[in-house]
């Protein structure tokens, strides 16, 4: 009887820990393709009337991911969402496997459910054919912001949206720290904050300072892929030029009156898996607090 419940008491011990692992290898898998769409309302008096409801759909780091054939399920997923505009912040290719075909393919059909602006990562920066990739995208109508400013227009009333081009295209690794003033004498050159609302598409969350000393009203970012591993109450492991626990992760930021939005981003890149760390598209939609 004592060998028996011995032998239970072992399969016990060996069956438990077995099943946890099947369960969490299952979820995991399960969640490195499963979307998810995270809305995220952003309240200013500065956001100007006719822009009150204005839906931006935000789109980072694909990293060529497919998320079903020809990446149907993404396009499904923007469509239901009704966005006035598609914003991608950059790795919409990856420099390890890159495919522009694929990238190009995806984005004429975004072209078509809404006016699409782009901007460049650290993926592009290192991509040798990112001629080829620029010029597909513009042939396609696509907006390709380069350390420029645009206005928006809506019933006579705008809002100002600035592209950066990634700090690689520049400066390399920015081992003397160079990048923030960088990042700022551009942003001072392109930003009239006086007149308008901005709103800032740069890849790199972990220059927000920069972007709150320029006084930009709301920052959308990506990169940091949500911190890789989320743990629960900790939120994410490890990003690209943060390190561990990377300070700018997920979600929304604010210092004054600067809000920052950092995308988890949909695809991957170094590391091939996420874990409690669903790809998403965030949908961002912009209120007057005055109406």
């Amino acid at each position: 009887m004592r060998k028996l419940m011995t032998k239970k008491a072992l399969m016990t011990k060996i069956c438990i820990p077995s099943i946890i692992f099947v369960v969490l290898l299952i979820w995991t898998i399960w969640g490195d393709t499963a979307l998810t769409v995270s809305t995220i309302k952003i309240s200013s008096n500065h956001i100007p009337d006719s822009f009150s409801g204005f839906r931006i759909a935000q789109i980072s780091d694909l990293h060529n991911a497919q998320f079903g054939k020809n990446n149907i399920k993404l396009l499904e997923l923007l469509s239901e969402n009704e966005p006035d505009i598609i914003v991608i912040t950059g790795d919409l290719v990856d420099a390890g496997h890159t495919n522009i075909k694929v990238a190009i393919d995806f984005v004429k059909e975004a072209v078509s459910i809404a006016p699409v602006y782009y901007i460049t990562g650290n993926h592009e920066a290192s991509l040798s054919q990112y001629d080829e990739l620029k010029t597909g995208l513009e042939m396609i109508g696509v907006i390709v912001l380069e350390d420029k400013a645009i206005q928006l227009e809506q019933d006579n009333e705008t809002i100002t949206l600035i592209g950066l081009s990634d700090p690689n295209y520049t400066v390399k690794g920015d081992m003397y720290g160079e990048v923030p003033a960088m990042v700022r004498t551009k942003l001072n050159n392109l930003a009239d904050t006086e007149s308008s609302y901005i709103i800032l598409l740069s890849h790199r969350p972990e220059l927000f300072e920069s972007y709150v000393s320029c006084n930009i009203d709301l920052v959308l970012s990506g990169h940091a892929h949500g911190g890789q591993f989320r743990l629960p109450f900790i939120g994410g492991l490890i990003a690209p030029d943060q390190g561990i626990f990377p300070k700018y992760d997920a979600g929304l930021f604010t210092n004054g009156s600067t809000n920052m939005i950092v995308s988890r981003g949909l695809g991957n890149s170094i590391i091939p898996i996420r874990f409690n760390n669903r790809p998403e598209v965030i949908v961002i939609e912009l209120l007057n607090t005055d109406l």
